[in-house]
């Protein structure tokens, strides 16, 4: 375990829950970073999907995030999992939910209109509520102890550092506990290093070069590079 290498994208939430897994469990790696719109030859023979992330490790090559976030969980303690397989089994549900969110997120960055935009804002804020209504006191999902769902929801809350200075979409009004644990997401350090210091300028291109209802928006009234 003393040679990963977990190839990645700047930008990439998934890649950010295997790097915050890495960091919490305290797992030395090594992250090289691979241009999407470019994909060099050693990535597509060694990437089944073309996607990141992708885990190397003695000799093989992990894809698909969850099966690298399970490996983990397999081989290198603490456990971010809890033990019982009842509270596995939804935890592992809530990061199919989180998947869902980022869905939702790409659909808000792309969406084409108004209207569009609108519909997926709404989609975002009923997702949300979701999780209003099963959080407890926090400050994470499992109350004090982070787990893997905290892993894949830090990078889905991350996305408003960009959001947020556009307009205020109001996903997150009327629901304070996941307005308390997406604050206690960004102060987490695995969380904060799971980016690059120039992510939130690296996602106002992306969102900008999306050409949509939300990139007009950024053009009109945001200040972002």
């Amino acid at each position: 375990m003393n040679h990963l290498e977990l190839v990645s994208h700047p930008l990439c939430p998934y890649v950010q829950r295997a790097v915050i897994s890495l960091t919490e469990k305290g797992v030395p790696f090594v992250r090289t970073y691979v241009d999407l719109k470019n994909r060099p030859d050693w990535f597509r023979a060694v990437s089944p999907l073309g996607k990141v992330p992708l885990l190397r490790v003695h000799g093989e090559v992990l894809f698909e995030s969850a099966v690298i976030l399970e490996y983990l969980e397999d081989t290198q303690a603490p456990a971010l999992h809890p033990a019982a397989p009842l509270a596995r089994a939804r935890h592992r549900a809530w990061i199919e939910f989180g998947s869902s969110v980022l869905n939702d997120i790409w659909g808000f960055y792309t969406a084409r209109d108004a209207g569009q935009l609108e519909t997926r804002r709404v989609a975002l804020h009923d997702k949300f509520a979701r999780l209003e209504a099963v959080l407890g006191q926090g400050p994470w999902f499992d109350a004090a102890a982070f787990s893997l769902v905290d892993a894949v929801f830090g990078p889905v809350f991350r996305y408003w550092e960009v959001f947020d200075t556009i307009a205020d979409f109001g996903v997150f009004d009327g629901l304070p506990k996941v307005q308390a644990w997406r604050a206690a997401l960004a102060r987490r350090p695995s969380v904060q290093a799971a980016v690059t210091p120039d992510y939130a300028a690296r996602l106002a291109v992306f969102v900008r070069e999306q050409d949509g209802e939300l990139a007009r928006m950024m053009n009109r009234h945001c200040t972002m590079p």
